[in-house]
């Protein structure tokens, strides 16, 4: 990609990409440090409501308390970052403006924060990079289309399973491979009643907020993942929700054939995920030539038809720098949607019974989860991205435990970045 070799010069000019991250949790922590490894970048400013944990993040990364600068005003932050000094705040609008700064990064996990971070990075002409999926499945086709008329770039992060997905998709299709299907693992099973109380002790001792622990294992962030694959490729699932087998890696070809072929599939041109081969991602590809056939086979890639390409690791943000670096140097996203509307919607499931006049919550909570649909379908259905949930949305009638919740079974807030954004798309 030559992006290492960019960096260098860049080095060797002494100059840095400046990037702010905004979100101290364990993501934004591991970037931080991760980012001090790499030539040619600088965290800059770190962005936080907790100013501890911003503060934690630099000193995990090795900077000295007297590089630190703790500012509550845009001059204060561009006079720091003028003499090269580090900055934290916790006003996310002011990283936006900050005149020195190259790239956003958003890893709030958050849908209307992350709405926030990239409609203000955009109008402020920064890239930006985001680790918020659960915004981008709602409405990263407007962002993106909002950053290219702004001559810069909206981009989801590699190492994340999308950007992990897309990067072997990008391969497959650029080596002349016809693709059939996307996916990732899934490392635990399903529990559709897990809460932030359910998984509290495992979340604590893996420096998880409860919630996010609770929105992986009651599916709701593998449902995002693949629906921004879907947004990005044109794929969708093959059913709601998605198969979910469990399977090993060399069984997944096997697997992810049509049915009539003694697989699960009813068509090709799907996302899915599957258990067993957590944390990797795969792409299963075929080819309708004898010869790539024969190459194949001589290859260990299997007898065919159908062959898996497999990566059995993903790093999530510590892989962020590449995403930076590509939207800085080439003005390219790693992964992004690819029409102005959806592919596929992550749609709210009632948790438990719901009573009229109750308030929702939001992802990895007590109220609601996310199901996986193709769009066409959602909006056919008039079912609620489940992004657009929040704490002021409020049961209008009496929906049970497992129900699909349409826009007529809740008022919605309509005060938020996300949902204005989301009526601008115009889906």
């Amino acid at each position: 990609m030559g992006i290492n070799r960019k960096l260098m010069e860049l080095e060797e000019k002494h100059k840095n990409i400046e990037v702010a991250i905004i979100g101290a949790g364990l993501m934004g922590k591991g970037m931080v440090s991760q980012m001090m490894l790499v030539k040619g970048m600088k965290p800059s400013i770190v962005v936080s409501n907790k100013i501890s944990d911003a503060m934690e993040a630099y000193t995990l990364g090795g900077i000295p308390r007297e590089d630190i600068v703790i500012a509550n005003k845009l001059s204060d932050i561009n006079l720091a970052m003028e003499k090269k000094k580090y900055v934290i705040c916790d006003d996310l609008e002011l990283a936006t403006k900050s005149n020195l700064t190259d790239v956003i990064v958003d890893a709030t996990g958050v849908p209307n924060t992350g709405a926030i971070i990239a409609s203000e990075a955009i109008e402020n002409r920064k890239h930006v990079v985001m680790l918020n999926i659960e915004a981008d499945v709602v409405v990263g086709p407007i962002l993106n289309k909002m950053a290219k008329e702004m001559g810069v770039v909206y981009t989801g992060t590699a190492g994340d399973e999308p950007g992990a997905v897309k990067e072997i998709f990008d391969f497959a299709k650029a080596t002349g491979f016809e693709v059939l299907a996307i996916g990732k693992g899934k490392n635990n099973p399903m529990d559709y009643d897990a809460t932030p109380d359910s998984v509290r002790d495992r979340a604590l001792e893996s420096g998880l907020k409860p919630l996010r622990l609770a929105s992986f294992v009651d599916g709701t962030n593998t449902m995002v993942e693949m629906a921004a694959m879907a947004n990005s490729t044109g794929f969708t699932p093959d059913i709601p929700g998605g198969h979910g087998p469990s399977t090993t890696v060399d069984q997944l070809p096997k697997v992810y054939s049509l049915k009539e072929n003694g697989g699960i599939l009813n068509k090709y041109g799907i996302v899915d995920y599957a258990h067993g081969i957590a944390p990797g991602v795969f792409v299963i590809v075929t080819t309708s030539l004898p010869q790539v056939h024969r190459e194949m086979k001589f290859l260990k890639m299997g007898d065919g038809p159908n062959y898996v390409l497999y990566r059995p690791y993903h790093l999530t943000s510590l892989e962020t720098p590449i995403s930076i670096a590509k939207a800085y140097f080439d003005k390219e996203a790693t992964i992004a949607p690819l029409y102005d509307y959806p592919i596929a919607e992550v749609v709210a499931v009632a948790k438990k019974d719901l009573k009229r006049g109750e308030n929702l919550d939001g992802i990895g909570e007590y109220t609601t989860l996310g199901k996986i649909y193709p769009y066409e379908e959602a909006k056919d259905k008039k079912l609620v991205p489940i992004g657009l949930i929040n704490h002021k949305a409020i049961v209008t009638r009496d929906i049970k435990k497992g129900q699909l919740i349409t826009y007529d079974m809740v008022d919605l807030d309509r005060t938020t970045e996300i949902y204005n954004l989301r009526k601008s798309q115009g889906n």
